[in-house]
């Protein structure tokens, strides 16, 4: 992939993580980087420029980045639905990722950030994207990251019934 033509926006409200999280996606040689201090720029941002991804931190105001991904993953008017994900915070604990993980996120990355953190975060986004699902109460990526061979059909649940589809991104 020509990471030259991707379009990244990041939603942080510290400019200093901004900063740093902008000088490591010009080293790997992504230059078309837009930036937002919180959801609702974010949101406008993404109005205004076809993203091709998205760096959000969780913790931030007015609009932080559980209510950006929920708005971005469920409004009727969102500009991109189905763009890929990837939330930065230092609020990293089981119930603060269970719940970016039930309104949508691609992926999470804890702080203190590294250049090797990014990275990889940004390489399972490319490389090894999931489908997304539609069910009565979520829509995101394919929260499963396993492909078990022994499954014996289409659903891993007596409860995934016809309400769960997968769609294409």
């Amino acid at each position: 992939m020509r990471l030259e033509l991707l379009k990244i926006l990041i939603a942080e409200d510290n400019r200093y993580t901004r900063v740093l999280l902008i000088e490591i996606l010009r080293a790997i040689g992504i230059q078309q980087i837009y930036e937002a201090a919180d959801g609702a720029e974010a949101l406008q941002a993404m109005r205004a420029h076809a993203i091709d991804i998205v760096l959000t931190d969780l913790a931030m105001e007015p609009l932080d980045g559980i209510d950006f991904v929920r708005l971005l993953r469920n409004s009727p008017d969102s500009p991109n639905p189905m763009v890929p994900v990837l939330m930065i915070t230092g609020h990293s604990t089981l119930r603060r990722i269970h719940e970016a993980r039930d309104v949508g996120i691609n992926e999470f990355l804890a702080k203190p950030i590294t250049a090797r953190g990014v990275i990889g975060r940004l390489q399972q986004l490319i490389d090894h994207a999931r489908p997304f699902i539609r069910s009565d109460d979520y829509f995101g990526p394919d929260r499963r990251r396993r492909n078990d061979p022994e499954h014996p059909g289409p659903w891993r649940r007596a409860a995934d019934g016809p309400t769960v589809r997968a769609l294409r991104s």
